[in-house]
């Protein structure tokens, strides 16, 4: 079968490999999709730190069961997404159901070889039916379900003001949960294309462009928008060490902060600020099962404009060449969806 193999930081191959085995417990999945994510870009730029090379890259997966066990609750023909974090089951966040955070978790496409490749073998416990959507919605349920964790972990409630800074496709996505459940949200971004989106597709309450310089007009945009409160609720989805440290100067007293973004390095801030606040500092980790039904249940009501966010397609094959331009800001990439 073809697969694409990121060999070392900047190196995609496309080469052949064998069909996997299927073990007693697994589905054989024919990958049909997959989202690129922010951290097969990481991957490929060498900034993702839980991953050793080669790996084959994507985590965003959908496609049709080729074959499944005696009893699973799925079977062939079925379409599938993949749940890509194979968590124990046993540890002491599985028992207390945050699979998202297992201490032995393995997430496909990071600590074991992904989906970029025509067929996959999972366990059964982690393919599920995706009905009522298409292909292309089953392979965006994953960062989406990453928001909605986001949204859920933070308790976002009517009338709360929002702040989402980083406008990606995770920031966009906490931003569509957390107006889902009734939140009143401002995004918060370097760059006026993606912000544009966020008003005209998402229909986000407010969008502030960011300000770099020692001015902090955003800063500014945002103390008039909240009448000198800032927000009830603050997610950072920026990836950027600064951006988060910053973050806390708008959480309102008595507010959440919610890292969704991973670094490599430490992170500090004013203690007195932090203090004061009674902050909440929250990390936000992958996703749960609830949280991709949460996702499902929104996409097949139509609640999310995943025509809008899927951007790019390319496939598997030209996967190698193509792949680098993907990071171009110019692109004006959302989502790139590989079509195996």
């Amino acid at each position: 079968m073809k697969t694409v193999i990121c060999e070392q930081p900047g190196k995609l191959a496309l080469a052949e490999r064998p069909m996997p085995e299927a073990g007693p417990d697994d589905v054989l999945i024919r990958i049909k999709r997959v989202g690129v994510c922010g951290t097969d870009l990481h991957i490929f730029t060498g900034n993702q730190p839980f991953l050793a090379y080669p790996r084959v890259m994507g985590h965003e997966l959908a496609g049709i069961v080729e074959s499944a066990p005696a009893g699973a609750h799925v079977k062939a023909g079925d379409q599938v997404y993949v749940m890509p974090y194979l968590s124990c089951g046993q540890c002491v966040a599985c028992r207390a159901n945050k699979t998202n955070c297992c201490v032995n978790i393995r997430v496909l496409g990071v600590h074991a070889d992904g989906g970029m490749a025509e067929y996959l073998a999972v366990p059964q416990g982690f393919a599920f039916k995706a009905d009522g959507v298409t292909l292309d919605q089953a392979a965006m349920l994953e960062f989406l379900a990453i928001g909605a964790h986001a949204a859920a972990r933070a308790e976002v409630a009517a009338g709360q003001r929002v702040l989402v800074v980083g406008a990606g496709p995770i920031g966009m996505a906490a931003a569509i949960f957390a107006k889902l459940r009734g939140g009143v949200v401002t995004v918060l971004d370097g760059r006026a294309d993606r912000l544009a989106v966020c008003e005209s597709e998402l229909h986000m309450d407010h969008t502030v462009l960011l300000d770099a310089s020692e001015a902090e007009t955003d800063k500014v945009q945002l103390a008039q928008l909240t009448d000198d409160e800032f927000f009830d609720v603050v997610f950072d989805a920026t990836g950027n060490i600064k951006a988060m440290e910053r973050g806390l100067e708008f959480v309102a007293h008595g507010g959440k902060y919610v890292l969704i973004s991973i670094v490599r390095d430490r992170i500090s801030f004013a203690d007195p600020e932090f203090h004061k606040r009674e902050t909440t500092l929250l990390a936000s980790r992958n996703a749960t099962p609830a949280d991709f039904e949460t996702v499902l249940e929104a996409m097949r009501a139509g609640k999310i404009p995943t025509a809008a966010l899927n951007t790019h397609r390319l496939s598997l094959a030209e996967l190698p060449v193509s792949f680098p331009t993907l990071l171009d800001p110019q692109a004006g990439v959302i989502k790139a969806l590989v079509d195996c």
